[in-house]
């Protein structure tokens, strides 16, 4: 046992600090088995100030520490190169909820899906919904700025935050939770957290915004032939129910069948798979609003238009359920079917039908033994087109690392083509720091590097996310 791990355990006892290789093995790998690190010690700490007594111990000893959530990234921004882990599983406390302010205050390491449970107990939500809800710890939605499907009506998490508390380089303690909707007091830190993949420090707490739950709702799954007609419909969704609109979900052909293929308990509503399906979701927090039939007399207008062939409109609480269980299933149905590059481009919504057909192109000439698929959070524009390799194709490259970076340069220089960004709402973790040191404003990072240097001046938190190697 070394000096280090040594005050480790004597900071937070046995069950807080993992030595063992089989103990530490699950938070050194990435959720889907792609990058494995090292690491000397994993720490789990169990509130606040044993967070930052062990970021001081760390980081005097000059090792670095690589904060983790749920580890449900897909930028392996959580991958520890060496040095120590520090997870927040054991910090999962709700401090407050103040349902007058619409505020709820909570540890760094409390689940999506236990957030969605407490706000229910007091007739609220937290409108924040994506496929690892199970898993997905606060503090790194926050850290990645994660999207979802909401994010037309609700934003993006730094949308949903009100403050947080974080654990600083040298083991101090920033608490902003103070939860005021105006407070123009100088720079909003909390903004700046909200995205900073844990370079900045390690988030130990937060204050969420509420909302009201929703008393109504209608869902439907249409199918159209092209993109085009989807966003025209979708277009004329939002023209009808303004804010009422919760999520527009786009799906291509082969993302579909992916799902009805490896997924069980999920179910095609539509009797034949459409080239491209729109999942909608509308939803009111009054219990009288007759959004069925509205939607109904949206819909009936756009087929005699001539913009969906066919549309299912849930008719009770088990069939809306269906289809965005179905909706949620696209990443383990993806995991089966073969080894897909998932591309995290955002272009206007408008700019979406070009930029897949010139997608599409490059595919077809430079990845023929891949096939296209997409899942489109199609009203805010962002775009994850998956370039999907057999599983065999997949093992029989000989430089695995150059392919997923040939593809995804490929794809990125079509989105800025197109006036879009490589990240929207992944973030860029260790896999796309050249990307940033290619396509991102030189300005812009050299900014961004002199806000790391002031919170981290010894480059010890989370280090190699984010921003790209210094240029000697």
């Amino acid at each position: 046992m070394t000096d280090l791990t040594q005050t480790l355990f004597d900071i937070l006892g046995p069950k807080g600090c993992l030595t063992a290789a089989g103990d530490i093995a699950p938070f050194i790998t990435e959720f889907r088995h792609r990058k494995t690190g090292t690491a000397l010690a994993v720490a789990l700490p169990g509130s606040a100030a044993e967070t930052a007594a062990t970021v001081r111990a760390v980081t005097d000893a000059g090792l670095p520490v690589f904060p983790q959530g749920g580890n449900t990234g897909l930028c392996y921004g959580s991958v520890p190169s060496r040095g120590v882990v520090v997870g927040m599983r054991r910090m999962r406390r709700i401090r407050q909820i103040d349902v007058e302010s619409g505020l709820m205050t909570v540890d760094a390491g409390i689940t999506l899906a236990e957030v969605h449970a407490a706000a229910e107990t007091v007739g609220m939500q937290f409108p924040l919904h994506l496929g690892s809800e199970g898993t997905a710890q606060i503090g790194g939605l926050i850290a990645t700025n994660a999207g979802g499907t909401g994010v037309l009506r609700y934003g993006a998490m730094r949308d949903l935050i009100a403050g947080v508390e974080m654990v600083l380089a040298d083991g101090r303690i920033l608490s902003d939770l103070d939860g005021l909707k105006k407070n123009n007091t100088g720079y909003n830190l909390t903004q700046l957290v909200a995205g900073s993949e844990g370079s900045l420090g390690l988030v130990t707490g937060a204050v969420l915004r509420l909302s009201p739950r929703m008393q109504s709702r209608a869902h439907a799954w249409l199918a159209c032939d092209t993109a085009e007609k989807a966003i025209d419909v979708g277009t004329r969704v939002r023209r009808a129910f303004g804010n009422q609109v919760e999520a527009l979900e786009l799906l291509d052909r082969a993302q579909a069948s992916y799902v009805v293929r490896h997924v069980r308990g999920t179910r095609m509503p539509l009797t034949a798979l459409p080239a491209w399906s729109l999942l909608i979701e509308l939803a009111s927090p009054r219990s009288d609003d007759a959004l069925t039939a509205q939607l109904e007399s949206v819909l009936a207008a756009a087929m005699a238009d001539d913009l969906i062939p066919d549309a299912v409109i849930a008719q009770n609480e088990n069939q809306a359920k269906e289809i965005w269980h179905f909706r949620h299933s696209v990443t383990e149905a993806n995991k089966i079917n073969g080894v897909g590059i998932v591309m995290d481009t955002c272009v206007r919504t408008s700019a979406i039908p070009a930029f897949v057909r010139d997608a599409d192109a490059v595919v077809a000439a430079k990845f023929p033994q891949a096939e296209r698929a997409i899942t489109a959070h199609m009203a805010d524009g962002n775009v994850h087109l998956i370039v999907m390799f057999p599983h065999a194709v997949w093992s029989a490259l000989p430089d695995k690392d150059a392919m997923e970076l040939e593809v995804e340069r490929a794809i990125h220089d079509v989105a800025v083509a197109h006036g879009g960004t490589f990240s929207a709402e992944h973030g860029i973790g260790r896999k796309l720091t050249s990307e940033m040191d290619r396509l991102i404003d030189p300005v812009r990072l050299e900014l961004m590097q002199r806000i790391k240097t002031a919170f981290d001046p010894r480059n010890l938190i989370n280090p190699g996310v984010l921003l790209p190697a210094a240029r000697p």
